[in-house]
C-alpha cells in the first residue's frame, strides 16, 4: 500500500470497506433522512452521462450493493457498460465517499431475501412499474398495483426482471471539510479488483 503515516482519525485503517460502514454508521445517527442514499452515476448508449438517487443497502467486505429494476434506464447503462460511479454526501458530518468500479449482479438468495424483507406495498410496486418506460397516468399505475395485488398475493415473490447490482471498487475516495477549504481527501486505488490498494493524499 501507499504511504499511510499521515492518515489518523476518522481516515485511519488498512480496510476502506471498513472505513466507509464506519462513516455510515455515523452518518446514520446524524442525517435526518437517508443516511445510505448515494448519487449513482452511469453512461447510455451515446455516452451521455446519467445520475439519479438510490439507496445502498450494504457494504459487503468487497462490495458496495443497491437494488432496482434491471429494465429500467439504469439497469440497461449499468449492463452494457459494466461500469458504475456513485457519490455519498453527508451534509452533517461534512464527508463524501466517492466511489468508480465495475458492477456485477446479485440476482440469487441475497436478492430474494432482501426482497422478502421490502414492505407489501414496495413488492407488489416492483411488480407493477414498468420502471424509466413512459406512464399513460398515475391512475393506470394505481390499478396495475390493485391487480398484482390481487394475483400476486400477500408474499409475492422476486421479479425476474428485478434484483441487485454489486459494485465492485477500483478507486473509493474519503472526503473530508477542512477549514479555509483545505479539504482533506484520500484515493483508494487498484487496477483490477484483484490488486493491493494504493492509497494517495489528494490535494482539496
Amino acid at each position: 500500500m501507499g504511504d499511510k503515516t499521515d492518515r489518523s482519525g476518522i481516515f485511519a485503517g488498512d480496510d476502506p470497506f471498513a472505513i466507509a460502514r464506519n462513516w455510515l454508521a455515523e452518518a446514520e445517527q446524524t442525517e435526518p433522512n437517508d443516511a445510505n442514499a448515494i448519487a449513482l452515476a452511469s453512461v447510455d448508449g451515446r455516452g451521455l452521462p446519467n445520475v439519479r438517487m438510490v439507496l445502498l443497502k450494504e457494504i459487503e467486505t468487497d462490495a458496495f450493493v443497491f437494488y432496482t429494476n434491471y429494465e429500467s434506464a439504469k439497469g440497461q447503462e449499468l449492463a452494457q457498460s459494466g461500469k458504475v460511479a456513485f457519490v455519498m454526501h453527508w451534509k452533517s458530518l461534512r464527508r463524501q465517499l466517492r466511489v468508480r468500479g465495475l458492477v456485477s449482479r446479485e440476482d440469487g438468495p441475497q436478492a430474494d431475501a432482501y426482497f422478502a424483507s421490502r414492505g407489501l406495498q414496495s413488492r407488489i410496486g416492483a411488480w407493477a412499474s414498468d420502471q424509466s418506460r413512459p406512464l399513460a397516468s398515475r391512475a393506470s399505475l394505481v390499478a396495475r398495483a390493485a391487480k398484482f395485488a390481487l394475483s400476486k398475493g400477500p408474499n409475492p415473490a422476486r421479479p425476474p426482471y428485478w434484483g441487485g447490482f454489486r459494485i465492485h471498487p477500483l478507486e473509493i475516495e474519503f472526503w473530508a471539510d477542512g477549514a479555509h477549504r483545505l479539504h482533506d481527501r484520500f484515493q483508494w486505488r487498484r487496477e483490477v479488483v484483484s490488486a493491493s490498494w494504493e492509497i494517495t493524499r489528494l490535494n482539496p
